[in-house]
């Protein structure tokens, strides 16, 4: 069958992955002639995502691997699978709720909720698979993994690992071993899903701020001596002063200051250390007063020097209040508005009053409890008790003032004073998906000990076990770990694995109040006693336990689905149970994906029966993002050690950035986001996987330009032409067998020895994951050695009749070093090899399953041949150059002149000539004793070569016109470099701005480089 003009891609991708998985060509094991494995877990999308530039590069690089061990015999598998992506998940669902205007969550009830989730689920899990599909992602998708599969409602149970019963497996485990705990600790508060987030859910922004200067009156109207010196200890300010003053950019979190701090070194405060200062806003009468405290935390040279300690909402201050034992006093609710439970302003600040005296101290849990907010401010939003905070601070003439000019109603300036506000760019939080301004909490949540299991994680990288690419990115990971917190597991989301643990009353069961919210505050109080706490992998094992615990009183043990229900139960006289109804994070169920995938249960015997993880586990390799380094790679090291005690995988791979050709990271709002699948629909996914593959560069990020990708496509192009070359030059007009030829000719060894050298630096590329350089060896060796001199140097070889008896020859050398680029190109550009493989011949199987090949050079390279041709393409890149430089009309033949030839030369010469004359345009070669004047010399090896080209160019007119050139090209030079000589530039632009113009000066140096060699060269013609 004849081939066609060109590749149609849109056509033909959707055909060969059908043919790909019909064939079970993804299979694991398939092609396996070895009993060595090689395994990746695939890093799961979120089931309700789409493909995105990130999912694209990161499934490429996997892809290029597998298909590249697959080739070579190992028994592969690639294991596939999505996550349930809690809170993206439930928010997606809840969006679509609405447009459908069904009923909400709320008045849908949990359980019917969660069905919906499932519904929605099923709905969307085809589109991020499908899109990995057309991407050609060869995972066993018989083997599809989820995050939740098992878990109850799931309408796909049975047909994959039940993931859901690991995880809870590892929760009651971890729990019985003290390494799961509840407490309350600072996080990150999404009032919009009212649920706690993790770090990599928050997008710090910077934006627009102000900074607020007030005064902090010190108690009973003391004062102190407030100086201020210079560098030299010269005295520049003395003031007595009645107040200690801070700045803030939240101050309605100055309902819940727990002290001021200021630094041990700082002498302008050290007359009042240790003294008490009022909060100034609240009820006169009843002023907080809260102590001055010294800490490392404050910076002495950062505004005033002194710092409001908030520690139940902000983090730099609850370490100082951890530090200084200082309460944590929580001013909000789950929405993010100033709360308005507990007693009354009165009688919370009485406490609070007590408690900075040092007569009364507080538990955490009780200073939670304490309501700081003012009577007129609670249950007002975050953002309008700001202002109204603000507003009461200044009426009170608490404000720090300073000197202004402003108009009076004559329209006179005139001098006055107004509140110090400084309008300042800050980095504020904000949840990525709501979009809304996160809020430090403190709240009760779970938690993994981490200190407890992070050590075998450490030594891991450390000795060597597991290897990190790049070396840096060790730094990155030994950081985190070394410095851990402990890891907040819990969410305040429907959507999840719920936690398998259930409340009980400690005795007998009578109380439970009557709505969700208060149910979560009762439940708090399992950590006085109040409650008693099974946790358990179902309900019979929980059951049990509370039986036991209930037996004494003769209750019967029974669950309860809500409040209300447990509330009826226990009038009853029962023992009503009552679930948690917090989920996990969504990161601890995926920090066991190298274990849930391959059907891990905990049970010893059953699991050392488990085929695949017996056999796969540890997985080979693990190609994920820097950002999560710490988020999923380092918790994966320690859940795997602390579940099975072994590592996950021998080696991560940890890739850049993909950015837009400027270097900006892709974002919605900038207008940069490159679709992935927009450019497949453009130019194929063969050119985005090489395009991808050929910028990986290893450790730098990607600057990704369409230009780009369609320069890729048409290296596709050019081996589908050179295919069609090789057809109408009656290559395939013979049976293709795919058996390497042991020709005679001098190029077809060449060629031959050139295919070993390039499989070796493939191969030793890809061994070493350096993607880009494989990809840029294989282009090389398509395009410049075989598409621009094999093709060009076999012509002579194939249509001249004086070469007839070495036409089939070169046939048969042709038709495999095609085969070749097929197959060693086919892990980078799966669709259009495989296209090509089955279009040129007769074959035993799929390319997807051709034997990876394994010559070398020392066994393929004739050194006569490749010293001889490699003189001959020498000599036609010299003359070409030279004929570029000189401006010589590009179809004008030339003469060409040699005054010294050694053997060799003369020899390659005599073999080669009607080929060094076609591809060079050289008329004739003659000899001559000297060059004449205006003649371009040519250095090759063994001879000395000129063109003579007086009287064929206007020298002086070509001289003028580089010159000319140059000329405006230093002023550009200039230009560039005073940029980046200015120390002002480097240091305020943009970090994309600044490389962009150190790339831009590289390029023009290169071209100005060529221009004086130009130049030089003319200057030898006189």
């Amino acid at each position: 069958m004849a081939l066609d003009k060109t590749f149609d891609a849109q056509q033909a991708e959707a055909r060969l992955y059908a043919a790909w998985e019909k064939s079970g060509a993804f299979k694991t094991g398939a092609n396996a002639t070895r009993d060595e494995t090689f395994s990746i877990m695939i890093p799961p999308p979120n089931v309700t995502g789409s493909l995105h530039m990130g999912h694209a590069f990161n499934n490429t690089l996997q892809d290029i691997l597998i298909r590249w061990h697959r080739m070579r015999g190992f028994d592969t598998l690639w294991q596939p699978g999505t996550d349930h992506a809690g809170i993206a998940t439930q928010m997606v669902t809840e969006r679509e709720m609405m447009l459908n205007q069904e009923p909400n969550r709320r008045t849908m009830g949990r359980e019917k909720f969660v069905e919906r989730v499932w519904q929605q689920k099923v709905k969307s899990r085809g589109t991020i698979i499908g899109q990995l599909k057309r991407l050609g992602a060869s995972c066993d998708w018989s083997r599809e993994a989820f995050t939740m599969g098992g878990a109850p409602g799931d309408p796909d149970a049975g047909q994959g690992p039940n993931f859901h019963d690991a995880v809870i497996k590892v929760f009651v485990d971890m729990y019985n071993k003290g390494l799961i705990y509840r407490g309350k600790r600072l996080v990150n508060w999404d009032p919009h899903f009212e649920t706690a987030i993790s770090d990599l859910e928050v997008e710090n922004i910077e934006v627009d701020g102000h900074m607020w200067h007030f005064k902090y009156p010190l108690a009973g109207g003391a004062t102190y001596e407030y100086v201020e010196k210079d560098e030299d200890g010269n005295e520049t300010l003395r003031e007595t002063r009645n107040y200690i003053s801070i700045a803030t950019t939240r101050p309605e979190t100055m309902l819940g200051d727990g002290a001021v701090a200021v630094h041990p070194s700082d002498e302008r405060y050290a007359p009042i250390i240790g003294k008490l200062c009022e909060i100034p806003v609240g009820p006169k009468e009843h002023r907080r007063l809260i102590p001055i405290i010294t800490d490392e935390y404050p910076d002495p040279d950062f505004g005033s020097g002194a710092v409001k300690i908030t520690g139940a909402h902000d983090f730099n201050d609850y370490a100082v209040a951890k530090r200084g034992g200082i309460p944590l006093y929580r001013l909000m609710d789950t929405k993010g508005a100033l709360r308005e439970d507990g007693a009354a302003y009165t009688e919370a600040a009485a406490v609070a009053m007590a408690v900075a005296q040092g007569t009364r101290e507080l538990s955490e849990a009780a200073a939670d409890a304490v309501n700081l907010v003012p009577d007129d401010l609670r249950g007002l939003d975050r953002f309008e008790a700001r202002k109204r905070v603000v507003q009461q601070i200044t009426e009170e003439g608490l404000a720090v003032m300073i000197p202004a000019m402003v108009k009076n109603d004559d329209g006179e300036e005139v001098e006055t004073t107004i509140p110090l506000v400084e309008n300042k760019k800050i980095m504020q939080p904000f949840g990525d998906r709501s979009k809304v301004v996160i809020e430090p909490m403190l709240t009760d949540q779970w938690f993994v000990e981490t200190s407890k299991i992070v050590q075998p994680a450490i030594d891991a990288v450390r000795n060597g076990d597991v290897a990190i690419h790049p070396e840096q990115d060790k730094k990155v990971y030994f950081n985190w770990l070394e410095n851990i917190e402990p890891w907040c597991i819990s969410r305040q989301l429907w959507w999840g694995h719920q936690i398998p643990v259930w409340y009980g009353g400690k005795n007998l069961c009578s109380t439970f109040v009557a709505d969700e919210a208060a149910a979560r505050a009762s439940m708090k109080k399992y950590h006085s006693g109040e409650y008693a706490v099974f946790c358990g992998e179902n309900e019979d094992d929980v059951r049990a336990k509370a039986q036991e615990h209930y037996d004494h009183w003769q209750q019967e043990v029974v669950f309860a689905n809500s409040i209300e229900e447990a509330r009826d139960l226990a009038r009853e006289g029962k023992a009503p149970l009552l679930r948690d109804p917090d989920v996990l994070d969504t990161w601890f169920s995926s920090g066991l994906w190298p274990i849930g995938t391959l059907g891990w249960t905990g049970n010893a015997a059953q699991d050392a029966k488990n085929e695949a993880l017996q056999k796969y586990f540890p997985t080979s390799i693990l190609i994920t993002g820097f950002d999560i380094i710490f988020f999923w790679v380092a918790r994966m090291m320690m859940m795997q050690y602390a579940v099975v005690g072994q590592k996950p995988f021998d080696t991560v791979y940890v890739h850049a950035l993909v950015r837009d050709e400027k270097g900006k990271k892709m974002s919605k709002s900038l207008g940069n986001v490159i679709d992935p699948l927009e450019l497949i629909d453009e130019y194929g996914a063969d050119a985005v996987r090489f395009t991808l593959t050929a910028m990986a560069a290893m450790g730098r990020d990607l600057k990704l330009s369409t230009q780009r990708v369609a320069g890729y496509r048409n290296f596709g192009t050019k081996l589908w032409n050179a295919c069609r070359f090789a057809e109408m030059n009656g290559v395939y007009a013979q049976a293709n067998t795919g058996a390497r030829p042991e020709p005679s000719a001098a190029v077809n060894k060449w060629i031959v020895g050139e295919t070993a050298k390039v499989r070796e630096e493939i191969d030793a590329s890809l061994q070493n994951y350096r993607f880009n350089d494989a990809a840029n060896a294989a282009y090389s060796f398509v395009w410049g050695k075989v598409c621009d001199w094999y093709l060009e140097l076999s012509k002579p070889l194939l249509q001249d009749d004086a070469n007839a008896a070495l036409a089939p020859e070169t046939r048969a050398t042709m038709a495999w070093v095609l085969d070749q680029c097929m197959i060693l190109l086919h892990p980078i550009m799966p669709f259009i090899t495989e296209e090509l493989w089955a279009a040129t011949g007769q074959r035993d199987k799929m390319l997807v399953h051709a034997d990876w090949p394994d010559y070398t050079a020392a066994d393929l390279v004739d050194p006569a041949a490749d010293q001889e041709l490699n003189w001959v393409v020498a000599l036609i890149e010299a003359i070409r150059s030279a004929r570029a430089q000189m401006h010589v009309p590009a179809g004008l033949y030339v003469p060409l002149l040699v005054t010294d030839l050694d053997a060799a030369g003369q020899s390659a010469w005599d073999r080669n000539e009607v080929m060094i004359k076609r591809l060079a345009r050289v008329e004739a070669l003659s000899q001559a004793d000297s060059f004449p004047k205006g003649t371009v010399t040519l250095a090759v090896t063994g001879g000395s070569f000129g063109l003579p080209l007086a009287d064929i160019i206007d020298i002086a007119e070509e001289k003028a016109r580089l010159q000319k050139t140059l000329d405006k090209l230093m002023k550009e030079l200039g230009g560039l470099r005073g940029r980046l000589n200015n120390p002002k530039f480097a240091a305020s632009a943009p970090e994309e701005v600044v490389a962009e113009t150190r790339a831009n000066l590289a390029l023009r140096e290169e071209e100005e480089a060529k221009l004086q060699e130009a130049l030089a060269r003319l200057a030898e013609l006189g």
